[in-house]
């Protein structure tokens, strides 16, 4: 059942009314756009950990700020809400003739049809734009590296095979080894990140993305190193006052016992 909007927008109308909260009533959609990130972001690890409960919180965080962002916009463009969401509907439908037409539904041809379809939206629209374009700037570096190898692949523009790309990856090592202990920072800073860059494409040839490779790494870390403190504390210790070797006995228990 589709939901109902209309409580939620009653509040939010309430909010920047005469009578409402003058917080609320000094926000701009410019100013929303950082909340906006990290409600997505909220909502993005309440997913992750697979609590249907903090999902569906977190789900209508995000959700009220993308339609308190539509309500200030609305006073630029009247009836912003629903042209919006009218063009969320014809673009969907548009980018979809595989369903709603008789396109075929081999996946390698969705996708070229799909990114066919932008292009020549955005040409309608008098928008010259380069295929790395619609790339959001503001994801992610790791997302964003990601999505750029994945676009500039399905244009040709990439190694023949894996093994090239792994030469590639082992270039770029070399460059960062290069400069590693050197005093300039700039350089370093760079060859380091064309490293990064070229581990992101590495691993999404092998099918997996960078940005929830490393959160799993994170998550794993973690878990790992608050047992470890917990087994420091078992044993009457604080885990800074241990030395290397014993931290490393506690890290190596931690891996057994926790995985």
């Amino acid at each position: 059942m589709a939901p109902d909007l209309s409580a939620l927008l009653a509040v939010i109308d309430t909010l920047l009314g005469p009578s409402g909260c003058p917080w609320d009533q000094k926000q701009t959609p410019h100013t929303l756009a950082e909340y906006l990130l990290e409600e997505a972001c909220e909502l993005v690890d309440a997913i992750r950990s697979g609590d249907v409960a903090a999902c569906a919180e977190e789900w209508g965080d995000t959700l009220f700020i993308l339609l308190f962002i539509g309500r200030l916009l609305e006073r630029e463009l009247p009836d912003f809400l629903a042209h919006a969401t009218r063009e969320a509907e014809a673009k969907m439908i548009r980018r979809h003739p595989h369903v709603y037409g008789e396109a075929s539904k081999e996946m390698t041809s969705i996708i070229a049809t799909w990114e066919r379809i932008k292009k020549a939206e955005k040409a309608e629209n008098g928008t010259p734009q380069g295929a790395l374009d619609s790339v959001p700037a503001s994801l992610p570096p790791l997302a964003r590296a990601y999505r750029i190898h994945s676009k500039a692949a399905r244009l040709g523009f990439t190694w023949a095979s894996d093994r090239e790309q792994e030469h590639k990856l082992e270039e770029e090592w070399a460059e960062w080894l290069a400069v590693r202990d050197g005093e300039d920072a700039g350089r370093k800073e760079e060859e380091f990140g064309d490293y990064l860059f070229s581990l992101v494409e590495h691993g999404r040839r092998h099918g997996i993305k960078a940005n929830a490779a490393l959160h799993r790494a994170i998550v794993k870390f973690l878990r790992r190193f608050a047992h470890m403190e917990a087994l420091a504390r078992a044993q009457g210790s604080r885990l800074e006052d241990l030395s290397p070797a014993a931290q490393d006995q506690l890290w190596k228990r931690a891996k057994r016992e926790i995985g």
